[in-house]
């Protein structure tokens, strides 16, 4: 018997290094990120020592014989992964311990504290004597681990766990509810610190470039997560859900989650985390149909194989596509194959009556949406010959990737929405390295990955900083430390602690327990701050 990586897989490697026989793939060094979806575990190889499952820090691996029925195909997988790739020795070195360093000697400051800037202060406070500021903007970290992962997937969001030993030590201070590039600048971050790290992620959705899409009815998926989730930017809007039908353009993970978000059960619903004004509006919801759209076909796509097979075991929903060209050829990957058994197996499942509906179209473009006032429908084009076709819908959504934002003080990659960087080090206009300033996560390498691919990438940043730090380059004096806690006082600012996150994580814990769900969340900034304040006084 075997253990067996499934759906939940965030890719952060932690698993890897405590295997007593190394049998996890794909395995990458830092900076280096693999292919595939998620990892995978020989089942020839495994001995059976759960040293993996105690590891991993969102629970996605099972031992064979207890892996729940909607999880049972990925010991196939599993397998399948091997027979095209049998194991070899590992060729990835562990990494040296780097030494301590003095005390004062090097001070960083990390922006943003969503998983890269949570995984970039784990690998810089595993050095000793490293002391490190963490700046956010939100009154509450993790990022997108907190607003941007699907309500209904807890285990993803046990990650947070991984990080909570690195924060609660005396080397990490958390200075959330402080917007750098108006209450802290740049050259001040700069001023007392040896080193930044922007950790900012890539917040703008990028746009379809069509007519109407400024319409009422026509929103960036990013901010129906927002809103379902409870993200204070997110948490006022209002979406139409009032028709049978809405369309995403996009067929990525997001697109996978909103469709299921929107399709599930208001009492399914109610026993996740998702914020109390997004329950109240789906359990009013009309929506029966959600169709998701792709520009090109499955082989494409860019959902992953866990989330497409987590489709097929929604309760009162049938998953419905085209079952033509789903015939996998030799040089289709292992999970390409797999989408494509899936695919094949959903189209020739007969509908049933009642049921709602996940409708993929592929080898569709979006060309306008029409509506007079607000969204009434959608127009794409199948095909360069093809008629022009109207879907009819008053919601439109478009998950198509993000883009970085410029940052005030940096250069920026216009193009590709990143800051220009060589493994991590800020480059100037003149492509030299700028001292002391450096990126991790999407705004260094783009929107691609999931959580834990921001391991191997913040390890690459952490590295390169370390390195300039042992040549010299982040050497000079600072000022006192109290320094800073006394200009954003100045500032007006309400800097929010770590020890201020416990209480507000144990109160929205608190508060759901209560109606047997894992937290209900506060959604709005002075909501947050009246209770900081509260538990201060």
């Amino acid at each position: 018997m075997a253990y067996v990586i499934t759906q939940n897989c965030c890719k952060d490697g932690s698993c890897i290094p405590v295997c007593p026989v190394d049998c996890i793939r794909p395995a990458a060094a830092a900076g280096e990120f693999t292919a595939t979806e998620q990892l995978y575990i020989d089942p020839e190889t495994c001995i059976d020592c759960g040293a993996c499952m105690e590891e991993c820090p969102v629970d996605a691996i099972h031992y064979e014989d207890d892996l729940p029925v909607e999880l049972a195909r990925f010991t196939d997988i599993n397998a399948a992964y091997f027979r095209r790739h049998p194991l070899e020795p590992g060729a990835v070195p562990a990494p040296r311990p780097h030494p301590p360093v003095p005390a004062g000697a090097l001070r960083v400051a990390i922006v943003g504290a969503g998983p890269a800037a949570c995984y970039a202060a784990a690998e810089l406070v595993a050095v000793d004597g490293v002391e490190v500021n963490v700046f956010e903007r939100l009154p509450t970290p993790f990022g997108l681990i907190r607003a941007g992962v699907a309500p209904d997937h807890q285990h993803t969001k046990s990650v947070v766990g991984a990080f909570e030993h690195a924060f609660s030590g005396p080397r990490v201070a958390c200075y959330l509810n402080v917007q750098v590039g108006e209450q802290l600048h740049h050259d001040e971050l700069m001023a007392h610190h040896h080193a930044v790290i922007y950790a900012v992620g890539a917040a703008d959705s990028r746009a379809l470039g069509i007519p109407g899409e400024t319409l009422p009815g026509s929103h960036p998926a990013a901010e129906f997560v927002g809103w379902y989730n409870g993200h204070p930017d997110h948490a006022g809007h209002r979406f139409d859900l009032a028709g049978r039908r809405a369309v995403i353009v996009g067929n990525g993970n997001v697109a996978l989650d909103v469709a299921r978000v929107l399709l599930m059960g208001p009492d399914a619903l109610a026993t996740t985390d998702v914020a109390a004004h997004a329950l109240t509006a789906l359990a009013h919801s009309s929506i029966d149909e959600v169709v998701i759209l792709g520009r090109r076909g499955i082989r494409d796509s860019a959902f992953s194989v866990g989330e497409f097979l987590a489709l097929g075991h929604l309760p009162g929903v049938d998953v419905v596509l085209d079952g033509a060209d789903l015939t996998a050829g030799l040089d289709d990957d292992v999970e390409t194959t797999v989408k494509l058994d899936l695919a094949r197996e959903y189209a020739q499942r007969a509908p049933t009556p009642g049921h709602k509906r996940i409708v993929f179209r592929f080898l569709v473009s979006p060309s306008e949406i029409v509506g007079s006032e607000r969204v009434e429908g959608l127009r794409v084009v199948a095909g360069d010959d093809a008629e022009p076709e109207l879907i009819e819908t008053a919601l439109v959504l478009r998950s198509i990737g993000y883009r970085g934002a410029a940052i005030p003080g940096l250069p920026h990659d216009h193009g590709r929405g990143v800051v220009p960087n060589a493994d991590g080090r800020v480059l100037g206009a003149d492509g030299a390295p700028v001292p002391g300033v450096y990126v991790t996560g999407w705004i260094k390498r783009g929107p691609r990955g999931v959580i834990g691919t921001n391991r191997t990438c913040a390890e690459q940043t952490v590295a390169a900083l370390l390195a300039d730090f042992d040549d010299g380059t982040l050497t000079r004096a600072l000022p006192d430390p109290a320094e800073l806690s006394q200009l954003l006082t100045r500032r007006g600012a309400r800097p929010l602690t770590w020890r201020d996150w416990q209480n507000i994580d144990r109160s929205e814990r608190r508060r759901g327990a209560e109606l047997s769900r894992p937290r209900l969340k506060f959604v709005s900034v002075p909501e947050v701050l009246a209770l900081a304040d509260a538990d201060s006084a």
